[in-house]
């Protein structure tokens, strides 16, 4: 969230217009929080809230499930949901009636699934920014990568996926092959092909292009920067240019 995304929140009738559980949730801030993008409330479609309300949901339900929310969290939460000072209040706002509603994070991950089930490149988003947050006190615990895993399972993502996923953030027998999805074996050539498919598929420029949040395009840029670092190191003990 920044102050180009977030801004007054206008009424209650704009969690009708979102729906089901993260609907709830905006609703549950009108009055305090509206997404503005230039005088629209939402430019054409609403997708960019579900994002952004969703991640939020689920980081609120992760520090719930591990009871324990460490200011390295806080500064890793803050890093991913960027808002400018006018905004922090309601943001926080918004974090504790996610961690404190009935509702469990399925419900979130289900809405978000649901919406987004053409686009996985996005659940992927949501993913890594957990993923982020998580790892921010210096190690991922049994807690979080069961509610990880969880929730990558809702999304559809099978272990392989989840494996590819998390190799970007945690070492899984640092194994920088695991981070671009590929084989031991994949030859030079289809190793370059794979880096340029994952460049382009993963460039933050396309995450601004399709109008996504600015969440999305961090999450971007990270990731981006992730698959660069193995690609690199692969070419490197390949003796490759």
């Amino acid at each position: 969230m920044s102050i180009g995304i977030w801004g007054k929140l206008g009424g209650a009738g704009l969690g009708l217009a979102v729906g089901g559980p993260i609907g709830g949730l905006v609703g549950g801030v009108a009055g305090h929080f509206l997404v503005d993008r230039e005088g629209a409330l939402f430019g054409t479609t609403p997708r960019d809230v579900v994002f952004t309300t969703g991640l939020v949901a689920l980081a609120a339900k992760m520090a719930k499930s591990d009871g324990v929310v460490t200011p390295s969290e806080i500064e890793a939460f803050a890093q991913v949901v960027q808002v400018g000072e006018r905004e922090r209040t309601g943001v926080q706002r918004l974090f504790d009636l996610a961690k404190g509603t009935s509702n469990g994070f399925e419900a979130y991950a289900r809405q978000l699934a649901a919406t987004f089930h053409d686009e996985p490149a996005l659940l992927e988003d949501v993913l890594d920014g957990l993923f982020h947050i998580a790892k921010a006190d210096g190690a991922i615990h049994e807690a979080e990568e069961r509610y990880l895993r969880a929730v990558a399972e809702t999304f559809g993502f099978d272990e392989p996926a989840f494996r590819r996923i998390a190799a970007r953030h945690v070492s899984l027998s640092d194994d920088p092959y695991a981070v671009l999805g590929l084989d031991h074996g994949v030859d030079d050539a289809a190793l370059k092909a794979a880096h340029r498919a994952l460049v382009i598929e993963n460039h933050p420029d396309r995450a601004m292009a399709r109008g996504l949040p600015p969440e999305a395009v961090t999450i971007a840029t990270r990731r981006l920067a992730a698959i660069n670092a193995a690609y690199d190191r692969i070419s490197a003990e390949r003796g490759l240019r």
